[in-house]
């Protein structure tokens, strides 16, 4: 259960969505607008993020979004490896892999 006195978790959310919205979010923001097979992609993975974060966190509803997509972002995170660079133009997010964009996702779920 999310504590009222856990304001520290939140300014931490922001950090981490605020980072990630640097390295994802507003690259993927402009390939999506530019490409609406990609921007159909990233909603497809935003739904998906919004039913695990409903149906599969036990109490989600009394945590804050962003401490909860924030702990989801730092998961997909981890599984990234160095081989996998992040895209940066909008050519390369239409061949992002599955990670890259489900962290646009995530981005574009805070932005919501």
């Amino acid at each position: 259960m999310f504590l009222p006195g856990s304001a520290l978790l939140v300014v931490s959310a922001r950090k981490t969505l605020n980072r990630l919205q640097r390295t994802h979010g507003a690259a993927a923001l402009l390939a999506a607008n530019e490409f609406p097979g990609l921007a159909a992609a990233i909603d497809q993975h935003a739904a998906a993020i919004r039913d695990i974060l409903d149906l599969g966190v036990e109490n989600s509803s009394q945590v804050p979004v962003s401490v909860l997509l924030a702990g989801y972002a730092r998961g997909l995170l981890e599984t990234l490896h160095d081989t996998t660079p992040t895209p940066q133009s909008p050519t390369d997010w239409q061949q992002a892999d599955w990670t890259h964009l489900r962290l646009a996702a995530v981005c574009s779920l805070a932005r919501g």
